[in-house]
């Protein structure tokens, strides 16, 4: 048997204040969306004039790196470089830059999903979140 790491509502909070942190220094009106290690929802944020479709893009992002456990820009790069077929895998939405795994002790504990830049972006505000858990 094997002991896992959670996230917990503290993480949740450390996450998304310096995701948020990060998004305010560049004045980038994002969505900001935080899952535990099985895609379901902990956190979602919608900073003021971020896109109203960035509230459905974000959480897509983080549940496809979550369950992925790695970044979502893999799938990306995978559906880009010609296996369009890879548009067909089931629960994931998400194939787009922007989704980060959180890892712990080689375990994904979560992910943090940005949407409403560029991509690098918001790849950019999700590692600043994750970056405030010190791991």
């Amino acid at each position: 048997m094997k002991s896992t790491h959670a996230l917990e509502a503290a993480d949740v909070k450390a996450i998304a204040q310096a995701a948020e942190k990060e998004a305010l220094a560049h004045q980038w009106a994002v969505t900001i969306a935080i899952v535990d290690a099985g895609g379901h929802l902990m956190w979602l944020q919608r900073l003021d004039g971020a896109p109203p479709i960035s509230a459905h893009i974000a959480p897509a992002k983080a549940h496809t790196a979550a369950m992925g456990r790695r970044e979502s820009k893999v799938y990306e790069d995978v559906i880009n470089q010609g296996r369009t077929s890879f548009l067909s895998a089931p629960q994931l939405q998400g194939m787009l830059e922007g989704g980060v795994p959180v890892m712990k002790d080689g375990q994904c504990i979560g992910a943090v999903g940005v949407s409403g830049v560029k991509s690098t972006e918001d790849a950019q505000i999700a590692r600043a979140g994750i970056a405030a858990l010190g791991l």
